[in-house]
């Protein structure tokens, strides 16, 4: 499927560009009209997403993150979040409530938010490679009176 519409924004993986992504994501979705608690699902996905590829992507450095949008037919919002960090040695490990390697600080919980939040979540990632969280949502069509 042929995306309509798309855009892609890049970043440096410091922790105050979380919410310049959150931002920019609500941005180019608000074209498909969402409700406001899409609107809010669509924002908590990226922002859990983001901060993973911030806190366990670059640990110790900063590196570089993207975040593509695009729109498909049929309302599909499609959000993917790219790093080229550490990656993730067990993806299965990795999306089980509670896992993280964040410390004591982190709750784990960031697979399980965007699984709820999101129609479909795709991990793929390599240890010393990066990591590609791929997010899909579909908004309803709402009519006007």
């Amino acid at each position: 499927m042929r995306a309509i519409n798309s855009a892609k924004i890049e970043f440096l993986s410091r922790s105050a560009n979380e919410a310049f992504a959150r931002a920019g994501a609500a941005c180019f979705a608000a074209q498909l009209d969402p409700t406001l608690e899409e609107l809010g699902d669509i924002k908590t996905a990226v922002s859990e997403a983001v901060t993973n590829a911030i806190v366990h992507g670059y640990p110790d450095r900063l590196g570089r993150v993207v975040l593509k949008l695009r729109i498909y037919p049929e309302h599909w919002l499609e959000v993917v979040v790219q790093d080229w960090g550490a990656g993730i040695p067990d993806i299965d490990k990795a999306r089980q409530p509670m896992y993280t390697t964040g410390g004591e600080e982190r709750s784990g919980m960031g697979f399980t938010i965007m699984e709820s939040f999101m129609d479909t979540v795709k991990i793929r990632s390599a240890p010393g490679k990066g990591t590609t969280v791929a997010m899909r949502k579909k908004i309803s069509v709402r009519t006007r009176p």
